[in-house]
Parts: structure tokens; C-alpha cells; sequence
């Protein structure tokens, strides 16, 4: 921007046009978090379409995930080096574009690379855009700007299946990445016309060795999580060499932190206890977040025979019960203990989990979109407070960097977690349905029944079949009970965390820098 620009906005009280830069940073926010979830509903469609195996498929998810997490560190130091606002225009510029390319892709190998570049360029929005609001907004002003933030960046994975899934029944899938375009030129016009560019620093250098570390080990983690329920674990050469890659690179990370004089992450970071404890709670809620969105999307399609839009029109509630409360609680801030705040979230969440252990395919649809809402409701309390305590007590010279990490802890929580849950999935099917197999034999008396008998008789080929598909679908039933289970007892343990944050200070009048300097 012109220096004259910059200096007549010098003194003034408040930023510019706030509520323009708040929608655009939003609008752009929105975009990236779809992008999470959009693309799982269109897969089968794309995996004829390129003519990929089942395994193949999955890249695409994983090479978004991966791409965004290696990126997501780096982008408080390109925003220091380079500005917020040419960031954040290449940013959107970038993942457009790579929208379009996926979107035009003709083979598997196209389409993960693309995806990959979606990744790379859709990380840098999410951490600079929450760094933004924190800095525009009044201390007092930044539980009602984090409520906003929050219901941009995790409603975006529940709308996800309910776009993606009416555009690809109604147009194509390749609509599901070309939406992002009339999103991308909206948020860039107002990003580049009401954000002012941010100071930057021409002698920035970035940590090579830390960031280089960092990625490999991001990356050898999640192709390590992806590939070992494939491969049989330990037993396969291809999976001992990813975990020996990914143990060697996050040791060289941590002793080159730890020694180094300017590393890629500043230690200091961690002295801080609320930034610490924030980490680890974010992580668990990335876990406990989308692995139970990618464990009822299928329920509710497979199990259940729902049509995939009339899964996500079910799923709907959770969203309405995040947005609502985050609203709500956004509000409170200030008000209320903030560990009160995230110990409730913590406790619908349980409560949620709780209630799925006990489905069946019979349950109605009432009772998922209440669940659902508790769960949401869950969110809405965990994710607001969180992230305002966890950056109460940072200097504001280090929120960019925080940020990125933050944002980091939240999407290896995510990918690790929708790794783990899937894989114990798939296993627990198999135990499950070799354990009931074993007292289904011919002199099982139930087969006296002649319903029974007729339907499921062991000595026909039929029936073999029929008694086949029963024990599958009831070994699925009692693995789903299991993962839910599992995150339930998470949410559960993670409660006495709340006890080591401690409420922060108001911040001096002056101590959080303005975005539009």
C-alpha cells in the first residue's frame, strides 16, 4: 500500500473498515475449511472417473492433509517477511487456481498434485487470518471475533458433505473444487481493496534445517498412519523405513530447536503454559472432531442406506449447535471462568459419544440430529475459550508464529485421528465378525425357526451368503460402538487439563498490534 495510505490511517482509534475485512477474511476461511470434507463424498465418482483402486482414492485426501499441515508453521514467518495482505492475496490466488486445476484433472496422478498444491497455498488462510482478528479487535471484543473465526473454520467440514454431495448428484464432481472460485475472487477483491499491508522484515530468514525436519516428519507420519493397516504394520519393509524416517526427523527437529540460536519454532513458545496446554487441547479436538464426522458419514450411508445428501441434511444440526453456541459463548467471555467454558464443552462432547454407543441402524433420525447438536454444542463451548486463552498471554509478536502452530497441533490432530479410528474400524470388524462367526454353526437352534431357517440356512449357498452379510453388519455395528466409545473416554481424559490454564490478565490498553499500520 502507498505510505501515504499507511500514514493517514496513523492514530486513527480502530482499523479501516472492519466489518468488510472481517467478512472477507471469513469468506476466505470458509473456502479453505470445505475443502476438507467436500471431496470425501465425491470420491467413489472420481475413483471411476481416473480409474483408481479403493487405496488409490484416498490420496486425495491425505496429500490436502499432509500439504496443509507442512505448510501451516511457515505462514507467520511469510507474513513477517513478506506482509499479511500479499500473503494472504497469493494465498487465495493459489488455491484457486489449484481449485480449477483439480477440478480439469484427468488421471490419479494429476489430481494428487494438485490437491497437493491446494494444500500448500490453503494453509497460509487459516493461521493469518486468525492472526488478523486477534490484532484488529479490542481485548474485550476478541471472544465475539474468535466465535466468527470458529464457525468459519469448523462448520466448513459439516457443510462439506451436504455441498459435495447435492453438487455431485445434480453437476459433476469436479464442481466440488470449481465452487471455490466464485469464493476465491470475492474474498481477494476485498482483501486487496479494505486490509492494509503490515509491516514487513526484509532480514527474516527462515530455519532450513527445522522446517525442512518438521515437513518430513509431518509427512512420514501420515503416509506411516495411511499405509500400515495395508501393509500389516512392522511386517512390511515399505512401513519400518517410513517409521524409521519419521523418528529420525523428529529428533533432528526437537535437538535442532532446542540448540539452535534462531530455529523454526521459537521454544520460548512452550514456557508459556496456557500455549502449551492449548496445543495438546487442540489436538484432541481435532481427533475427537472430524474422526466422528468420518466415522457417521459412512455409518449413515452404509449401515444405514441413507443417500449421501440426506446424510448431510441429518448431520446439519451439529453445525447449527456449533454456530449457536459459539455465538453464545463468545459472549460470555470475560464473564464466565473460561475452564468452566471448556469443561462443559468437554462434557458434551462425552455426553454426545456417550448417546452413539448405543445406536443401531434402527435409530431414528430425531435422535441423530439431537446427538448431533449436543456435539456441535460440545464445540462451540471448546473452541472459542480455547483459543482465547491459549494466546491471552502471548506477547503479540509471537501470535503469528503461535498461530501457526496452533493450527498445526489442530490438523495432525485431525489426520492422526481420522487415520486411527478408520484403521481400528477395519480391524475391529474383522475380530468382530471372526468372534460371532464361531457360534453361528448348523446345530445353532435358531435355525429351527423357519423364518430363519428359510432366510439364512447354513446349508445353502444363499444362506451362507445372507448369514455373511447379518455377521458383517452386526461385527460394523459393535466396531462403530467401539470407536465411539474410544473418543468418548478421550473427551473424558482430557478434562483435567482444564485445571493447568490459568485466566490471563486484561492486556494493557495498547499491547496488540494493528493490523492496518
Amino acid at each position: 500500500m502507498a505510505s501515504g495510505t499507511g500514514a493517514g490511517a496513523v492514530g486513527a482509534p480502530r482499523p479501516i473498515n472492519r466489518p468488510a475485512i472481517t467478512a472477507c477474511i471469513i469468506l476466505a476461511v470458509i473456502m479453505q475449511a470445505l475443502d476438507t470434507t467436500i471431496a470425501n463424498v465425491a470420491l467413489p465418482y472420481m475413483q471411476g472417473s481416473v480409474s483408481a483402486s479403493a487405496d488409490q482414492i484416498n490420496w486425495v485426501l491425505t496429500s490436502y492433509i499432509v500439504a496443509a499441515a507442512i505448510m501451516t508453521p511457515p505462514s507467520g514467518f511469510l507474513a513477517n517477511r513478506f506482509g499479511r495482505q500479499r500473503v494472504l492475496m497469493v494465498a487465495i490466488v493459489g488455491f484457486v487456481v489449484a481449485s480449477v486445476l483439480c477440478g480439469l484433472a484427468q488421471s490419479l496422478t494429476q489430481i494428487v498434485a494438485f490437491r497437493l498444491m491446494q494444500g500448500f497455498f490453503g494453509a497460509a488462510l487459516v493461521p493469518i487470518a486468525q492472526a488478523i482478528l486477534l490484532d484488529i479487535y479490542e481485548p474485550e471484543e476478541r471472544g465475539s471475533a474468535m466465535a466468527l473465526f470458529g464457525v468459519s473454520v469448523m462448520v466448513g467440514p459439516v457443510l462439506g458433505p451436504v455441498i459435495g454431495g447435492w453438487l455431485t448428484d445434480n453437476m459433476s464432481w469436479r464442481w466440488v473444487f470449481y465452487i471455490n472460485v466464485p469464493i476465491g475472487i470475492v474474498a481477494f477483491a476485498g482483501i486487496s481493496v479494505f486490509l492494509r499491508e503490515t509491516k514487513t522484515a526484509s532480514q527474516a530468514k527462515l530455519d532450513w534445517l527445522g522446517f525442512g525436519s518438521l515437513s518430513l516428519f509431518i509427512a512420514a507420519l501420515q503416509v506411516f498412519l495411511d499405509r500400515g493397516a495395508q501393509l500389516d504394520w512392522f511386517s512390511s519393509f515399505e512401513i519400518l523405513v517410513e517409521a524409521t524416517v519419521c523418528v529420525s526427523a523428529l529428533y533432528i527437529f526437537l535437538v535442532h530447536t532446542f540448540t539452535a540460536d534462531k530455529s523454526f519454532v521459537n521454544p520460548k513458545l512452550f514456557l508459556d503454559r496456557n500455549f502449551s496446554v492449548g496445543m495438546l487441547f487442540i489436538f484432541i479436538v481435532g481427533v475427537t472432531y472430524l474422526a466422528s464426522l468420518a466415522l457417521l458419514t459412512p455409518y449413515l450411508q452404509t449401515l444405514m442406506g441413507y443417500p449421501v445428501v440426506t446424510a448431510g441434511l441429518v448431520m446439519g444440526p451439529r453445525g447449527l449447535g456449533t454456530m449457536v453456541c459459539m455465538f453464545a459463548v463468545g459472549r460470555m467471555i470475560g464473564k464466565v471462568d473460561i475452564r468452566m467454558l471448556l469443561m462443559t464443552g468437554l462434557l458434551l462432547t462425552a455426553w454426545a459419544m456417550y448417546d452413539m454407543t448405543g445406536w443401531t441402524p434402527n435409530v431414528s433420525q430425531t435422535t441423530i440430529a439431537v446427538t448431533g447438536f449436543i456435539q456441535g454444542a460440545g464445540l462451540g463451548f471448546l473452541f472459542v475459550p480455547l483459543t482465547t486463552v491459549t494466546f491471552a498471554t502471548l506477547a503479540p509478536a509471537q501470535r503469528g508464529d503461535a498461530a501457526g502452530l496452533y493450527n498445526l497441533s489442530r490438523n495432525v490432530g485431525s489426520s492422526v485421528g481420522i487415520s486411527v479410528v478408520s484403521y481400528l474400524l477395519t480391524r475391529n470388524v474383522q475380530v468382530n465378525h471372526a468372534t460371532i462367526g464361531v457360534h453361528v454353526t448348523a446345530t445353532n437352534r435358531m435355525f429351527e425357526n423357519p423364518a430363519i431357517h428359510h432366510a439364512l440356512s447354513p446349508w445353502t449357498a444363499a444362506g451362507r451368503a445372507g448369514l455373511d452379510q447379518v455377521i458383517q453388519q452386526q461385527s460394523a455395528i459393535i466396531s462403530y460402538i467401539d470407536d465411539f466409545k474410544l473418543m468418548m473416554i478421550l473427551s473424558l481424559a482430557a478434562i483435567p487439563l482444564v485445571l493447568l490454564l490459568r485466566s490471563a490478565a486484561a492486556p494493557a490498553e495498547g499491547d496488540h498490534a494493528m493490523v492496518m499500520e
